[in-house]
This record gives structure tokens, C-alpha cells and sequence, in this order.
């Protein structure tokens, strides 16, 4: 009785049910890229081959820093990244801010991009070391949508958890108190990563060089398109740190952030002719919302789409097509509020429970057609209802939250200012 009572609360629900079966998203390949119209054949057929030869590249020159017979180093152990970009700007002139700095650039892949989940306060790299550690998915044949395919080579090179443009910051604000000769190149070629890395439609995916599955799709999880454009907009500005990049590589920067914020216009999901909000990632080549691991069904993202909409706020001319992607894909958030809900702990875990005065909250996570809250399990099952997934999905992520909160409080000084 309780549980049809939480159903028929919820906007749109039904008795709760599995509804469907998470399907892997399709590779980009040379097979999908081969019926593409030849102009933009040629383009992402260039795309691929760059990555494949930067793979090489990363590949060649961690085997080469090892002589035969040399014992290969550990994986650096995983943890919190501890290199902050909040602190006054003096710090970034100190000895500890020096050896993070020091850390950071000796993990620098050769393509010029970072891995993840590493603690940059730890000891920089050993020659033949790994630069990305243990703690993804390693283990192959069991059919995850997050196999690598080499478990020995996996997010060598991302944005997913802030990774890359933050290293990049860090270095930045280093540079900027210090003029730091070694920061100032590694900037640059970060730079040029996330230039090579962004894919002809002007997105990026999460990992560069690709790693095949989910990774090579058009990412928005961790803000990945925001916060790339956003670092090259600060390039092509001469923002603080960045002011000694070459006028050349500052008008690439600025044609990238245009090219990625059309992408987001581009990708804004429709639905019966109506905007909506973004999905967590997208088909590189359609830009329809594709799954991730085995409990992400591809969907509109209220947590992505918040910091799309912060993104495009933050423009400081927006035009037409900007206003429109903002207007509607507010108007979409404050539509799907639910009011008087706590997901929260229980004896049984995790749930969606009703708290009177509580909320407003959204789903990560909602079904396109439907516009319904869906949610996934470990066996790629899709639910309609939270509180019917294990414990361990509900324990382990977060399927109700706050997120879209911020660009909520921000639209009303934006409309004011942009009417």
C-alpha cells in the first residue's frame, strides 16, 4: 500500500516495473564513419587516424623509458586529485603548490592530456610507471559496458572527474605566480590535447586517445564539454596564467569554444518538436543520448543539463538559439520538481521516501520518450522505480539529488539581464 501510494505521487507513475534492458552504445567505427556524407567522411576519418597515431605515440614512449630487464614500477595507487584551485593566489607560489606542480607534469601523458583519481600530492611518476592506476573496470569477459580493451590501458587521457583541464588550471595559477617554464609547455600541450581531442562536431569524448565503447561518445557527465570550452574561452581571453599563449593557438582556442557551444545547441534533446534538456552522453556521429556502465540507460540528464545551462549562462552574448536552449530546458527542470521526497537512508538502504517540506529534487536520470524517471541495476535491467533496484545500485549512486538547483537560482539574474 505504501509503495502504490510513493507511485502515484510521483508525476506520470505507474506501477513499478522492470522496463526495459540497457543495450551497449555503438562503437565509432570505421564501418558507421564509412556511410557518412564524404565531407564528413573525410573529417572523421582524420579524427580517427590522429587518435589511433597518438595511442601509438603514448603507447611507444612508456615502453621506452623501461631498458630490458628493468622491473616495471607499480600503478600509482588511486585517490582524491589534491591539487585545488581555490586557494589565494599566493600559495601558488609556494614549495608545496611546487611539488604538486612537479607531480602533475611528470604524469603528463605524451599526447598531452592527464589520467584520473590520482592524488597529485604524491611522488611523481617513475620512469615505465603507468600513468593511470587501478581503479577502473580491469576485468574483461564478463560483458560490461566499462571493459577495457586492454586492462592494462584505460583512461590514458580523460576529462571524466575533472581530469586534464583542471591539471591544466592548476598549472596555470603555478605559472602565473612563478613564470614557470616547464607549466608554461606542459599548458601548451595541454592545450593542443584538448584542441586534437575535440571531434568534428565539436564535442569531446570522455577518453582521448579513444578507448572504444561509451568513452568515445560526446560526454557531458563531469561538465567534460563545458569545462573544455570553458578553459580554451579563457585561452583565447588571456585569462590570468594563460596570457603568454601565442596569438595563434589563442584564436584555435576560440574557434574550438564556438564549434562546442553549437555542439550543445545541436545536442539539445527534442522531443515532439520541443526542446528539452541534454543527456548524460551522446552518439559521437547522431548525438542521440547512449548508455555509459550497465546502470546508466541513455536519457535526459538533469545533473549534466545544469551544468550546460550554467555554461550557456555564463556567455556573455547569447544569441537567439542560446536564449532558446536556456529558456527551455529550464522551463523542462522546473517542470519534473518533486516536492515533499527524501532519497535518503533507510534500514533498507538508500530510498525515495515522502518527507513533508522536503526537496524539490530531480532523477539523474529521466526515460527521453516518456519524460519519466528511470533507473538501472547491475544486470542492465531499467526500473521505474528507485526503490525496486538492489540495495548496492541504490547504496552506490546518486539517483535523486539536487543538481539542476544552482542554474535554477542563476536564471532569474541571467533572464533579467538577457531579456
Amino acid at each position: 500500500m505504501k509503495r502504490l501510494l510513493l507511485l502515484a505521487l510521483l508525476p506520470g507513475a505507474a506501477l513499478a516495473a522492470v522496463i526495459g534492458h540497457n543495450t551497449p552504445a555503438p562503437a565509432l567505427s570505421a564501418a558507421r564513419i564509412a556511410e557518412l556524407p564524404v565531407a564528413q567522411r573525410l573529417a572523421w576519418q582524420a579524427y580517427i587516424e590522429q587518435s589511433n597515431r597518438q595511442m601509438a605515440l603514448d603507447r611507444a614512449t612508456l615502453a621506452r623509458e623501461l631498458k630490458a630487464g628493468d622491473a616495471v614500477p607499480p600503478p600509482p595507487t588511486a585517490g582524491k586529485m589534491n591539487a585545488p584551485l581555490d586557494r589565494e593566489l599566493g600559495w601558488y607560489a609556494s614549495a608545496e603548490a611546487a611539488r604538486i606542480a612537479a607531480t602533475i607534469l611528470s604524469f603528463q601523458t605524451p599526447s598531452g592530456g592527464w589520467s584520473k583519481n590520482q592524488d597529485r600530492r604524491g611522488p611523481p611518476r617513475l620512469p615505465g610507471q603507468r600513468y593511470a592506476n587501478n581503479a577502473e573496470t580491469m576485468t574483461v569477459g564478463t560483458g560490461s559496458f566499462d571493459e577495457p580493451r586492454d586492462r592494462f590501458w584505460t583512461f590514458v587521457g580523460t576529462l571524466d572527474n575533472d581530469a586534464t583541464h583542471s591539471e591544466i588550471r592548476f598549472l596555470a595559477r603555478v605559472n602565473e605566480q612563478r613564470a614557470d617554464d616547464a607549466c608554461r609547455a606542459a599548458i601548451l600541450r595541454g592545450i593542443g590535447y584538448l584542441l586534437m581531442a575535440q571531434t568534428p562536431n565539436g564535442g569531446w569524448p570522455q577518453n582521448y586517445p579513444l578507448e572504444g565503447g561509451f568513452h568515445d561518445g560526446i560526454t557531458f557527465n563531469d561538465d567534460a564539454v563545458a569545462e573544455a570550452a570553458r578553459l580554451l574561452q579563457d585561452v583565447a581571453d588571456g585569462a590570468p596564467g594563460f596570457a603568454f599563449v601565442p596569438e595563434p593557438l589563442r584564436r584555435q582556442a576560440r574557434a574550438a569554444a564556438v564549434r562546442a557551444v553549437e555542439l550543445l545547441l545541436a545536442a539539445q534533446v527534442k522531443v515532439d518538436g520541443r526542446l528539452t534538456i541534454w543527456p548524460q552522453q551522446a552518439d559521437a556521429l547522431t548525438l542521440a543520448p547512449i548508455s555509459a556502465r550497465n546502470y546508466e540507460p541513455p536519457g535526459l540528464a538533469s545533473a549534466e543539463s545544469a551544468g550546460v545551462l550554467l555554461f550557456l549562462m555564463q556567455q556573455p552574448h547569447p544569441t537567439p538559439a542560446m536564449k532558446a536552449a536556456v529558456e527551455a530546458g529550464i522551463a523542462w527542470l522546473q517542470a519534473q520538481a518533486l516536492r515533499d521526497h527524501a532519497f535518503t537512508m533507510t534500514p533498507d538502504g538508500r530510498q525515495l521516501i515522502s518527507q513533508p517540506g522536503a526537496g524539490p529534487l530531480w532523477a539523474r536520470v529521466y526515460d527521453v520518450a516518456t519524460g519519466r524517471p528511470v533507473f538501472g541495476d547491475w544486470g542492465k535491467t531499467i526500473h521505474d522505480d528507485v526503490n525496486e533496484i538492489s540495495k548496492g545500485r541504490r547504496n552506490g549512486y546518486t539517483w535523486w539529488g539536487t543538481w539542476p538547483q544552482k542554474a535554477l537560482d542563476a536564471y532569474p539574474r541571467w533572464r533579467a539581464a538577457h531579456r
